[in-house]
């Protein structure tokens, strides 16, 4: 099908569903990611056939079966490596990275902070549920410290990484979060995160129904939700609670929550700023204090020179002085030998 008459077609949800039968255990958080990724796509009216979706090893890894789109299910922890590949052999593709807990940050770990600091643009889904659900329950990266599992009966004494603020150390120029069981705020943020020219970071709250259930119960919950989840938006003030009446201030050099009322008013307290590090670095500590909500949105998102934009251009300037070239010449370029 010509890109012409793909545009002209009015995409819908239904387009980017796989005949593939999807094998996730009933309730897992997986669908949900699933299901807005296949909502999401038909508003950004790009021809379906220019969408690679690249994963590595785990749960989360057999989402490019069930998206009827272009897919490659690498092997552990590489779908960095082998969409930045793809990606650089073809800038007009639409890549999407999907990776897990335990294949993003355990032996995919090296990979992953690479893809971030060359800000290739291309967009990663991180589904985080805090163990390992393919392979039967092992505590992972980001298990909780003291966490009882199959391979830590005694309680884990790994410190847990918190992926958002692996990203920030890496210079991510994206970084969002997002909860399986929130729908509007999920697409919200994939959306964003597609349009932000360079590599976009998300990282997916997702339930293991099996391994790890309620693990994120303090915001999953419709009912305390409002009290432990912090929504930012870019301008906004920072405002949360059952009845919005609670905010975020700095205190001297440390973020406090205060009531909203006579004293503060949204006017007064902090307002979400997406490009200063400062408040960036500020919500991903947040995240490891329960004293404090947990942030959700778009924490981060700046622009800087895409590594695929750097590529093309030199290669272009290096046509323009030496020529095309051949593979002969190169072969018989600089020190050579004869053996």
């Amino acid at each position: 099908m010509s890109e012409i008459t793909t545009q002209q077609i009015k995409l819908t949800r239904k387009d980017f569903v796989s005949s593939s039968e999807v094998r996730w255990c009933p309730g897992c958080g997986d669908y949900a990611v699933l299901a807005n990724m296949q909502r999401v796509l038909p508003d950004l009216a790009t021809a379906k056939e220019k969408y690679v979706f690249v994963s590595g090893i785990g749960c989360s890894s057999r989402f490019p079966y069930y998206m009827d789109t272009y897919g490659f299910h690498g092997i552990h922890g590489r779908a960095p490596a082998i969409a930045s590949g793809v990606k650089l052999a073809n800038p007009e593709l639409e890549v999407w990275v999907i990776t897990g807990d335990g294949d993003g940050f355990s032996i995919g770990g090296n990979h992953m902070i690479h893809i971030l600091r060359r800000n290739i643009d291309l967009n990663i889904i991180l589904f985080n549920n805090r163990i390992y659900g393919l392979t039967k329950g092992q505590y992972s990266p980001t298990s909780k410290l003291g966490m009882k599992t199959k391979s830590s009966p005694f309680g884990s004494v790994d410190r847990p990484f918190n992926p958002a603020s692996v990203a920030f150390g890496a210079e991510a120029t994206f970084i969002a979060r997002a909860l399986d069981v929130d729908a509007k705020s999920m697409q919200e943020v994939m959306l964003r995160g597609q349009k932000h020219k360079g590599t976009s970071f998300i990282e997916v709250y997702q339930n293991c129904v099996i391994f790890n259930d309620g693990e994120f119960e303090d915001v999953s919950n419709k009912q305390t939700r409002p009290d432990n989840a912090l929504y930012v938006e870019h301008g906004k003030p920072m405002v949360f609670g059952k009845d919005n009446d609670k905010g975020i201030i700095i205190d001297g050099s440390h973020p406090k929550v205060v009531t909203l009322g006579d004293k503060f008013t949204p006017e007064n307290i902090l307002h979400h700023d997406e490009t200063n590090p400062i408040i960036t670095n500020m919500l991903l500590q947040m995240t490891l204090d329960p004293v404090f909500p947990t942030p959700f949105g778009v924490l981060r998102a700046v622009v800087a020179p895409t590594y695929d934009e750097m590529l093309y251009r030199q290669i272009e300037e290096a046509k323009e002085k030496r020529g095309q070239g051949t593979l002969e010449t190169l072969f018989y370029s600089g020190d050579t030998w004869e053996v």
